[in-house]
């Protein structure tokens, strides 16, 4: 088999998996981003097929959602009429319910498990004492010389295997047809699409630790095939198809959009504009006392709603990185963490300095540093050594059995400690733009001002209060392997901390300030100061980095932080559902290592919203939409609409997607229960002691109780506040995004400000068809709105 060929195959092969994102990046992202290509029904049914998974939601979500109301009954009839289905939606709810999954016993279970030995000591990442021979010549090269060793293969001599990869599969696939190849890859990759996506992932992010420890997915293919032969297992797979009917699966679906569209019902009638208040109205003359920037995570919602309930603050949505596509380089660690989305590649690297006359104070904190780095790794050996571990144990035991207590039965206690020296070091640090290709070179002013620019204008910003904060988030949890996916998704899994304290940075930059003025026409008044600050979504907590503050502001920043700690109270009570010590009951949910759920993330999003403020402000949102602002009348040739929708909502949909897949089939898509994961490799968890790599959300972040979901697995919806010529023009501009739209792995929403009243939704064939939300019929069912009175006042 040629080469060009076996790299054709392999790409093709390996659509059927998606990247699997490490513990300490964890991304969420599309499992079947290769397949958006194809409408989602289609997509589905072929991975229904291929990796033997459920793709829809079971009936009992469909009962329960159906018996609650969220399921309208005129969209369910519609829809099953004009598919040909004439019977009650009682009828074929039952049919879905009697229909009877069948398991497929997994005749390659000695296979895998074989696979899973070698890949777990190939892509080990630190948490094995001992390192596996020869890596650095690469996983096939390392296999090979070790495989004579291995008692499981049988008796093999090294000279009778192929000296490369290639060389191996083009031996042992000799006799097959190029369609029976594809198949063979196709079905290989799928059995194990966990450790599969993570060769992915390391092929195409090529990280340091790729280019020292190299592997490939024909690496893998190979020794696994190579492997199915001496065990003398079927290299061809024996198709056989699932058993459930076509009309099963139609009926799925129909229930499915059924669903969502009565979604989008009630979230058009919130969003009309005759909803907006007379409060709001007054507002809009006012300069407000201080200006809030939060990520367009639907976290946001619930704190935005409560900030601006307390005071004169004006908050906006923007993607969490802050426009500044970098790396952002720790003084904790030494280790530099990709800031941005995963699909922008980064421009810039962050370091800190130390702040004008803190270079000594710096210097101990480095120090502090370097001490704490040193007992980490001094404890971790003492641990893990096998000649130290039974007397380190023995004598260490009454320190960590003290610590295991107060873990255990004091854990706000201890997150109050832990936090307490959490922001030393950005108190006597600022962060300092370069190039990516680390020369500390001089970053033009120009371009610091053009980052400033756009942030501006994509929000549509019209006016400056004396204090602007850009808020980034992150989150606190102990005893959480899944801790990074909840954190900011727009920095790639990281904390959105540092890029808000470096746009805030550039953006109070005199001569950044001055281009903008005079190039751009955005005027800053002297009297405005940026400021950093970080929302922790656990505890709701806002921390602000002031320590360049000027004493002009001092004052309004005192009283802002005693606003804050109102609002850390009331947020804490909505989203907890407790009257007193909510706060308490967050801390202790960030910090008790047996917590299995200290926060919901991202579960429940179903919209994504580009408007501005006013036309969500006076409406709860119960966590399900991400709010970008967006001012269509300062858009003229929508140009900023285009970003939007090309940067944000992409993301938004694979973050909606992962949700979506995770919750139907957590077991193929998800990550599994978290009472029984370990941790491998320090990059992933598997279920018990082996197995496949976990690639989504773990199913304490989905579900409530056995079959009773917290996240309605719903596809995107996405609501646009601009005139309708302007979003077709943009899809008739961006084939990706058309695309999206035609194959239903989003759903696009207009509401346009010219048409009062009026939205548009659209659908592949049938274009663009309006609805006067003034005359929709009203719907049984509303978004509840759970804020204790006092914010309401």
């Amino acid at each position: 088999m040629k080469l060009i060929h076996l790299k054709r195959h392999i790409e093709e092969a390996s659509k059927i998996v998606g990247n699997t994102w490490p513990l300490y990046s964890f991304v969420t992202s599309n499992p079947l981003s290769c397949y958006e290509q194809l409408p989602f029904s289609e997509a589905v049914d072929q991975a229904k097929q291929l990796l033997n998974a459920r793709v829809y939601p079971n009936a009992s979500i469909y009962r329960k959602a159906w018996e609650d109301g969220d399921i309208e009954k005129v969209e369910l009839v519609q829809a099953l009429k004009e598919n040909g289905f004439e019977e009650t939606p009682e009828y074929y709810l039952n049919q879905l319910e009697s229909e009877k999954s069948t398991e497929t016993k997994n005749k390659n279970h000695d296979l895998d498990r074989i696979m899973v030995k070698w890949l777990s000591a190939f892509m080990d990442e630190g948490l094995a004492e001992w390192e596996m021979p020869f890596k650095k010549s690469g996983f096939y090269a390392a296999w090979r010389q070790l495989i004579p060793y291995d008692t499981e293969i049988g008796k093999v001599r090294l000279k009778d295997i192929p000296k490369t990869s290639e060389n191996t599969l083009s031996k042992v696939l000799s006799n097959y047809s190029e369609e029976e190849i594809l198949k063979i890859f196709t079905h290989h990759l799928a059995a194990l699409p966990g450790w599969t996506g993570y060769i992915k992932h390391r092929s195409a992010q090529q990280n340091a630790r790729q280019e020292v420890y190299p592997i490939e997915l024909k690496d893998y293919l190979a020794v696994r095939i190579w492997t199915a032969k001496q065990l003398n297992l079927e290299v061809l797979p024996t198709i056989v198809e699932k058993s459930s009917s076509s009309e099963v699966t139609q009926l799925q679906h129909l229930w499915l959009t059924a669903w969502e569209r009565s979604w989008q019902n009630r979230l058009m009638q919130l969003l009309d504009k005759e909803s907006i208040s007379i409060q709001n109205e007054a507002f809009l003359n006012k300069t407000p006392d201080a200006q809030f920037v939060f990520c367009i995570d639907t976290r946001s919602e619930l704190i935005r709603r409560h900030i601006e309930s307390v005071g004169a603050y004006e908050t906006f949505g923007y993607a969490g990185f802050f426009g500044i596509p970098m790396d952002y380089k720790s003084s904790k660690d030494g280790i530099s963490h990709k800031s941005c989305p995963p699909i922008v590649e980064s421009s810039y690297s962050v370091t800190e300095i130390a702040q004008n006359n803190k270079g000594d104070q710096k210097k101990v904190q480095d120090k502090k540093n370097e001490t704490r780095k040193f007992w980490n790794y001094f404890l971790k050996r003492m641990k893990n050594m096998l000649p130290s571990t039974f007397g380190f144990v023995e004598g260490s035991g009454v320190f960590y059995g003290l610590q295991l207590i107060l873990r255990t039965m004091a854990p706000a206690s201890l997150y109050r400690i832990s936090q307490k020296n959490n922001s030393i070091y950005e108190s006597v640090c600022e962060p300092e733009l370069h190039k990516s290709n680390g020369e500390k070179l001089n970053i033009p002013k120009e371009e610091k001002a053009i980052i400033v620019k756009s942030a501006f204008e994509l929000m549509g910003w019209k006016q400056f209060s004396p204090l602007v904060l850009f808020v980034g988030h992150g989150s606190h949890s102990a005893n959480n392997p899944f801790g990074s996916s909840l954190d900011c998704g727009a920095c790639a899994a990281s904390p959105g901390r540092h890029n808000a304290r470096m746009l805030a940075k550039l953006a109070n930059d005199l001569e950044v300030r001055r281009i903008l003025k005079e190039e751009y026409q955005i005027e800053i008044p002297e009297a405005t100061f940026f400021l950093g600050a970080e929302h922790n979504t656990t505890t709701e907590e806002i921390v602000l980095f002031d320590s360049s503050l000027p004493e002009s502001h001092q004052k309004n920043v005192i009283s802002l932080k005693k606003d804050l700690q109102t609002v850390q109270e009331t947020a804490t009570q909505e989203r907890l559902g407790v009257d007193k010590s909510s706060v308490l009951h967050a801390k202790t949910n960030a910090s008790n290592w047996g917590e299995t759920r200290p926060e919901w993330g991202l579960a429940k999003n179903a919209s994504f919203i580009i408007a501005p403020r006013n036309t969500t402000k006076t409406q709860a949102l119960d966590g399900r939409s991400f709010l970008h602002s967006y001012d269509w009348e300062t858009d003229k040739e929508g140009q900023i609409l285009e970003t939007i929708m090309q940067g944000p909502m992409v993301v938004t949909q694979w973050i909606n997607n992962h949700y979506y897949f995770s919750t139907v089939d957590n077991d193929k898509f998800g990550g599994g229960t978290k009472v029984t994961h370990n941790i491998t490799g320090k990059f992933g968890v598997v279920q018990g002691n082996g197995g496949d790599l976990k690639t989504g959300l773990p199913w304490e972040s989905l579900y409530t109780s056995k079959d009773t979901p917290y996240h309605s697995p719903l596809r995107l919806s996405v609501v646009i506040q601009a005139p309708l010529d302007k979003v077709e023009s943009i899809l008739a501009k961006n084939e990706n995004l058309k695309t999206l739209a035609d194959n239903e792995w989003i759903y696009l929403i207009v509401m346009d400000p010219l048409e009062e009243g009026t939205f548009y939704r659209y659908k592949k064939g049938a274009g663009w068809s309006s609805t006067d939300n003034a005359k929709m019929t009203p719907k049984k069912k509303t978004i509840k709105r759970n804020i204790p009175e006092e914010v309401l006042v």
